[in-house]
């Protein structure tokens, strides 16, 4: 019966007409009969019908908007051009024809009534218990951000639904009240360490070292990462700046090695850990080095012309420059956090940490691990 269905269905039925859908396609977006959808439309005054129970809420597609994607999909536009005409992200629109029939299937009603059922049924939270929460907490526990968690496990468990779940609803787990599932202990094997997210940024004094080569002059192929053997280094460094741990990572892999400095962060030493590393390297895989403009760097035209490995150096204050070895860095402190002397972490346990850094899957990388990406050029 016509009057089952409500005002919503009639008036999208009515519109849906008018824009040249033929009646057993109107029949087939809002479920009824074609004849009853003739009746709709030849009848246009008597509407009735019962009001739609639901509406979603700000912030949801409505059904209007759901119409206009339906008329975008007939009309062969792209997601992009029906987003920009909605004022939506091209994801949104995505997600939506393809979680209600795709491209050639997509109902505009039935999209509204799925996310009508989405909203009103109780959802179980995924990490209540089972598997999923013995491999989040020990991925934690190995220091493994809740992003590095998510896109590993759909690596490792590709057509397992229930062994998926997204770093938001981990970073629920762990911080909102009500929902400590994970033990509270775990908050702390988050890289910051800190109950609350929020951004620090920090600037950093450097001096003039002489014969700088500027990150300008730098050659195309670097920014692109397409060509590995690039590399990115700093020094971190431990309480009162009386010991330093360098770091060198590959633009392309991320991967990650340690040079041991202890108290002695001199030009001398630093060049002289370096040189020791870069060159275990194959030629292929040493390329160049980008770096900070810190003094413990004032003996790179040495370095250069003991290994012909070119010395790039960073606009003052430019962080983002060495994007990759600032993240690598964060991840560091993880293992050797702010105020710890430095000199008293021994070479093996260096290597172990850099072993564990290696081993970490990365979203940049699809979440490969920089070891698995690395291995992957070596062959």
């Amino acid at each position: 019966m016509a009057g089952v269905l409500t005002t919503t269905q009639k008036q999208l039925a009515i519109r849906l007409h008018a824009h040249g859908f033929s009646l057993v396609e109107i029949a087939r977006q809002i479920g009824c009969t074609p004849p009853m959808v003739g009746l709709m439309v030849r009848e246009k005054r008597h509407l009735g019908g019962v009001e739609d129970p639901w509406t979603p809420r700000a912030g949801r597609l409505s059904i209007d908007e759901r119409e206009q994607i339906l008329i975008g999909v007939r009309a062969k536009k792209s997601f992009r051009e029906i987003a920009a005409g909605l004022g939506r992200a091209p994801s949104t629109v995505s997600r939506e024809v393809n979680a209600n029939g795709g491209r050639e299937a997509y109902r505009a009603w039935g999209g509204h009534v799925r996310a009508r059922q989405q909203a009103r049924r109780p959802k179980a939270f995924k990490l209540s218990a089972g598997p999923l929460l013995v491999e989040v907490a020990a991925r934690l526990q190995q220091w493994w951000s809740p992003q590095e968690i998510a896109g590993r496990l759909r690596r490792d468990f590709p057509d397992d639904e229930q062994m998926h779940v997204s770093h938001e609803t981990i970073y629920q787990s762990l911080f909102v009240q009500g929902r400590g599932e994970l033990r509270r202990e775990l908050l702390w094997c988050l890289r910051s360490g800190r109950t609350q997210r929020k951004t620090r940024g920090r600037l950093e004094g450097r001096g003039r070292i002489p014969g700088m080569v500027m990150i300008s002059q730098r050659p195309p192929e670097v920014e692109d990462r397409a060509v590995p053997g690039h590399w990115e280094g700093d020094l971190i460094m431990g309480a009162g700046s009386r010991s330093a741990v360098g770091t060198l990572v590959e633009r392309s892999t991320r991967y990650v090695m340690l040079l041991p400095l202890g108290a002695d962060k001199s030009a001398v030493t630093v060049e002289a850990r370096m040189r020791e590393t870069i060159t275990a390297l194959p030629a292929h895989l040493a390329r160049s080095i980008t770096w900070d403009q810190g003094a413990e760097m004032a003996a790179h035209a040495k370095f250069t012309l003991a290994t012909d490995i070119p010395v790039y150096f960073c606009d003052p204050h430019s962080p983002w420059q060495r994007g990759s070895n600032e993240n690598t860095n964060g991840l560091l402190r993880q293992y050797l956090p702010k105020g710890i002397d430095l000199s008293d972490v021994s070479r093996e346990e260096l290597l172990a940490i850099q072993d564990s850094l290696n081993g970490r899957p990365r979203k940049t990388l699809q979440f490969m691990t920089p070891s698995e990406k690395l291995t992957e050029l070596l062959r």
